[in-house]
């Protein structure tokens, strides 16, 4: 049986509302919807803080119709588990909630389905490169590449400070998003 899948993307006319110098800039522009996938080993420490985190931004800044964000882990070891406690209290510390999460495991159809694979680590470009077979249209980043100091994000599992993953993990996030906008407010 052959499954063919049509890559379908989403136009809308979109308005952002941006702060520049104390004053209310609006702009509406076309835009493409950007998918992004957040990949950690077990999907339920640092891939969910950042899809959540990516969440609350798009949110904020009102463009939730201009993505889709996710997350999903390397490994089978937590599959249809929540976000861990720890960085669930993380989390609510910034006022941000992580509600129906289960973790799922990266699947070789993810990889046409988003625009972007983001990992957290060097392990996990490793696992995603082995699960994808490749890298052929260059979606596959870590994190912290997005920002000025590039590096892998210690996994809070095993180090248990979920403050430090916090810290990593908003600084990518908001090099990313300020990215992904770049192009938009101008």
């Amino acid at each position: 049986m052959h499954n063919t899948r049509t890559d379908v993307r989403v136009l809308c006319f979109c308005t952002i509302t941006a702060k520049k110098f104390g004053h209310v800039k609006k702009k509406s522009y076309l835009c493409t919807m950007k998918r992004i996938l957040f990949v950690c080993h077990g999907n339920i420490c640092r891939s969910p803080m950042a899809e959540f985190i990516m969440k609350k931004m798009v949110r904020t800044a009102e463009r939730e119709a201009d993505f889709e964000i996710a997350s999903a882990a390397t490994s089978t070891d937590e599959i249809g588990n929540p976000v861990y406690p720890m960085a669930r209290q993380e989390l609510a510390k910034h006022g941000i909630g992580c509600p129906g999460h289960a973790a799922r495991q990266l699947t070789p159809d993810d990889y046409s389905r988003y625009d972007m694979i983001i990992g957290m680590d060097g392990e996990n470009i490793k696992n995603i490169m082995a699960i994808f077979g490749g890298d052929p249209e260059g979606k596959v980043s870590l994190l912290l590449d997005h920002t000025d100091h590039p590096r892998d994000i210690a996994d809070p599992w095993y180090t248990r400070n979920f403050t430090a993953a916090w810290k990593d993990i908003y600084a990518g996030c908001t090099a990313l998003f300020d990215k992904l906008n770049d192009g938009a407010e101008d």
